[in-house]
C-alpha cells in the first residue's frame, strides 16, 4: 500500500489515549513509507496525526473543501494540500488517491465518510480495505450496532469483512494489505407482506 486516507475527528476527544493513538499511527505510517491521505486540517486528531507524519519524514496529501480552508484550519506545511469545492468533493478525491482506509476516534462527520466507503465496498465502487482503529475500544457500540444489523437482517454477514478492527496501528496495516474483498452485495426479492 502506497497510500491510506484516515478518517478522524477535527477535536482532540475527551482522553489523551486518542491523541497518542494519532501518534502511533503517524509514526508507523511514516515507518512503512506510506503517505497519508487525509481531510487537510491542523486541528485536532487531524492535525496531530498530519505533524506527526511530517516530523518522521513522512509524506502527507490533504484534500480540504474551500469553506473549511476560508476558516483558516487548513495545514500549510503539507506535502500537497489540495483544495476542492464541496465536501462530497474532497471525499471523493480522498478515495481516489487512497490504496486504503482507516478509521480514527471522531463525531458524525468521520462516521459519515466511513460509512460511504463501507456502503462503496458492498456495492463493489471499490475493492480497497477499510479499518477501524479501536482506540480504547472507542468503537465497540459501532461494532455492536454491526452485530445487530446482522442479527436483524439489514447487513450480510459476509460484510463484517468490509471492517477490519486492530487496536495497533502495525497490525492493522498489515490486515489492511492482506484484505480480500467479499463478493459484491446480492439482493434477494423481498418478502411478500400483506397489509391489513
Amino acid at each position: 500500500m502506497k497510500h491510506l486516507a484516515v478518517f478522524c475527528g477535527s477535536s482532540f476527544g475527551a482522553s489523551e489515549i486518542y491523541t497518542l493513538g494519532a501518534i502511533q499511527l503517524g509514526k508507523e505510517l511514516a515507518r512503512q513509507n506510506i503517505t497519508l491521505v487525509y481531510g487537510g486540517s491542523s486541528i485536532g486528531l487531524m492535525g496531530v496525526l498530519a505533524d506527526t507524519v511530517l516530523r518522521e519524514g513522512g509524506q502527507v496529501i490533504g484534500v480540504i473543501p474551500k469553506i473549511l480552508e476560508e476558516r483558516e484550519i487548513a495545514h500549510k506545511g503539507l506535502t500537497q494540500l489540495i483544495t476542492v469545492e464541496t465536501m462530497h468533493e474532497r471525499k471523493a478525491k480522498m478515495a481516489d488517491l487512497a490504496d486504503g482506509f482507516i478509521v480514527l476516534p471522531g463525531g458524525a462527520g468521520t462516521l459519515e465518510e466511513f460509512f460511504e466507503v463501507f456502503t462503496w465496498g458492498q456495492i463493489g465502487l471499490h475493492q480497497k480495505p477499510c479499518g477501524l482503529l479501536n482506540i480504547n475500544q472507542y468503537y465497540r457500540p459501532l461494532i455492536q450496532l454491526f452485530d445487530h444489523m446482522v442479527e436483524q437482517q439489514f447487513l450480510q454477514k459476509k460484510y463484517l469483512a468490509l471492517a477490519i478492527v486492530e487496536e495497533k496501528p502495525d497490525i492493522l496495516i498489515e490486515r489492511l494489505a492482506d484484505y480480500t474483498p467479499p463478493t459484491i452485495k446480492s439482493y434477494e426479492k423481498d418478502k411478500e407482506i400483506t397489509v391489513k
